[in-house]
């Protein structure tokens, strides 16, 4: 007959108590995610308590975690042994997931936590280059508007200037056309004046022509002047006291007669076409230049505006 023991409670795996590899009593680096500025953070890292030191070691006696060791297998063997733990199939997976656990923290530890301190430290790194960009945006921003917090007093100088521009501008719309007008009306009157000279200078070439021909033509059919002329001549060249001169004399008799002939005379054919030249030229120009006013046929000017 076999003897079997009584079946015991399975107890609960006690809390691991030791480990391969020294456990820091405080974590090697802690990432902290913030919104807050750098600034904020300094601040609060220069203002927070230092930790209170701590021994460290086994149960924070300051003695090696390797003492857990012997300890750990001087305790497992009565309990064992008095079956005051059995060792079944949960205990051997809780062993190797221990042992996995330690292999793993003890053999790549030291990675993963460089790996996960490296993601953490550019993620800190950019998040801080991105505070850096958006207190650098602000900023400007203020300068920005403290350069521009006096454009109201530069806009309303502005309208002043405006107002006052656009009121001497009207003032000056109400004297322009005057001006403009008195410079059209001179200058109408300086070619009435320009073209009766030029037509004054005509009719003297015209009249002198005409008297030198009709002298000359006396002169060369007519004996008597041709003695009278020759007897003036020697006469003057001997200073023989006061000379009549039949010359001068027959070109003031042409004067005299022409000038008679022109009072008597009820033709004024040349004066008419002279002055229907005149207008006409007048009218030509005020309306090629634009001006406020222009002639009529007879002459008489009229507002075109």
């Amino acid at each position: 007959m076999t003897h079997h023991r009584p079946p015991h409670p399975p107890l609960s795996p006690p809390p691991p108590v030791f480990s391969l590899r020294s456990t820091p009593a405080v974590p090697r680096a802690s990432v902290a995610f913030h919104t807050s500025s750098r600034k904020d953070e300094e601040a609060k890292e220069e203002g927070a308590a230092p930790p209170a030191p701590s021994k460290g070691g086994l149960f924070g006696t300051g003695l090696s975690e390797w003492f857990a060791l012997p300890i750990g297998i001087t305790a497992a063997v009565p309990l064992i042994k008095l079956d005051w733990y059995v060792v079944n199939e949960e205990t051997q997976l809780a062993a190797v997931f221990i042992a996995f656990c330690v292999a793993l923290y003890s053999q790549g530890g030291d990675a993963i936590y460089k790996s996960l301190d490296a993601t953490a430290q550019g993620i800190l790194k950019d998040h801080h280059e991105a505070e850096d960009k958006v207190i650098a945006a602000l900023e400007q921003k203020v300068e920005f508007l403290k350069a521009n917090k006096g454009q109201v007093e530069h806009f309303e100088a502005i309208n002043a200037m405006r107002e006052e521009g656009y009121k001497a501008l009207n003032a000056a719309g109400a004297v322009k056309p005057r001006h403009d007008f008195k410079a059209q009306v001179e200058k109408m009157l300086n070619m009435i004046a320009a073209e009766q000279a030029s037509n004054q200078e005509k009719a003297k070439t015209a009249l002198m022509d005409e008297a030198l021909a009709d002298v000359s033509g006396k002169f060369a059919s007519e004996k008597a002047l041709k003695k009278a002329a020759l007897d003036s001549a020697i006469a003057s060249i001997k200073g023989s006291g006061k000379v009549s001169d039949p010359v001068k004399e027959s070109f003031v008799k042409f004067f005299h007669e022409k000038a008679a002939v022109a009072k008597t005379s009820t033709d004024d054919s040349e004066e008419k076409a002279q002055t229907a030249a005149l207008i006409a030229k007048l009218d030509g120009v005020a309306k090629s230049e634009g001006f406020v006013f222009d002639f009529d046929a007879s002459g008489k000017p009229k507002m075109t505006v």
